[in-house]
């Protein structure tokens, strides 16, 4: 796959993710208007579809930069990083992201934003205080090839979707153990409640294997591909594969932390404290194994 055929299939992934979510809601609504007689319900979930929809795609960046904490970073509180963002987008074709810290002890960035025009890499202070300018440089050519790469797209917008999935199931948990949605008096009342039940029960199920489908969505190869393209920006891929090595070995925990931005960090937040997993779990990871990582910039695999 080239360059321009892996921005191309990150525009169509982002697509089908928002097709599907607006199927996924509009059928959930219909399936309630159905019950209680109600169809206001399925327009009202249809609306609410489209919302959340329009806003992961326009809004997403400014959603994972708040869910994170992160705040700007003026280039008088760090004129190294900036420079270094600056030269290695000038090297990359790439306008100048705006450039974000998240206050978290434990090494980590991420990218976000539509599209180039609307980058944001962001850093943790752990980061900045860990690894040397080479390290660091490394680090940043990996998130500026996101940008470049178009992966940030269908990785932003995946947060606000997973994340609006969550919150359906949750609602319609708490809304059996309440009672549901106001309970029926007539004679269906009891057959209502059986399919809200269902359905409640349907919607647990459906938030963690959403969550499978969108991590393989995101496709850990995009972190190989970043990492190659990194190390050409750079032409120092010893530097990238150096930080790499420096971040796994940290066992800071980060409160900022959730399952639904974990895909969007350098290094999984949650994996990678631990020096070997189990070929089950991989299937799962957000991330390829860091030693895989450290291997194909190093030319050993």
């Amino acid at each position: 796959m080239s360059l321009y055929t892996h921005q191309e299939a990150n525009v169509r992934k982002t697509w089908l993710l928002i097709t599907f979510f607006l199927v996924l809601v509009t059928s959930v609504g219909y399936a309630f208007s159905q019950i209680y007689g109600n169809p206001s319900i399925v327009i009202i979930a249809f609306a609410a579809s489209v919302v959340m929809s329009v806003s992961s795609y326009w809004f997403s960046d400014k959603i994972v930069i708040a869910s994170m904490g992160a705040r700007v970073l003026p280039d008088v509180e760090a004129p190294d990083l900036h420079n270094i963002v600056e030269n290695l987008a000038i090297t990359a074709g790439l306008p100048k992201p705006r450039i974000y810290i998240v206050d978290s002890p434990q090494p980590n960035a991420f990218a976000t934003g539509r599209d180039k025009e609307h980058a944001v890499v962001a850093v943790t202070t752990g980061l900045l205080t860990l690894l040397d300018h080479s390290e660091l440089e490394g680090v940043l050519a990996h998130e500026l090839s996101h940008v470049g790469n178009r992966d940030v797209l269908v990785s932003t917008v995946v947060v606000v979707l997973l994340g609006a999935v969550q919150l359906l199931s949750d609602f319609f948990l708490r809304s059996l153990r309440f009672g549901g949605l106001g309970g029926g008096r007539d004679r269906n009342s009891g057959q209502a409640q059986a399919i809200f039940f269902l359905l409640g029960i349907a919607l647990a199920i459906l938030a963690p294997i959403a969550a499978v489908l969108i991590q393989l969505a995101v496709s850990r190869k995009r972190e190989f591909l970043a990492d190659a393209s990194g190390a050409l920006l750079t032409r120092y891929p010893d530097g990238l594969a150096s930080a790499l090595e420096k971040i796994h070995r940290d066992h800071t925990p980060m409160g900022q932390a959730n399952h639904a931005t974990a895909h969007l960090w350098f290094d999984d937040p949650y994996q990678g404290k631990q020096n070997t997993v189990k070929w089950f779990a991989k299937i799962f990871m957000t991330h390829p194994p860091v030693e895989d990582r450290i291997a194909a910039l190093r030319g050993e695999r």
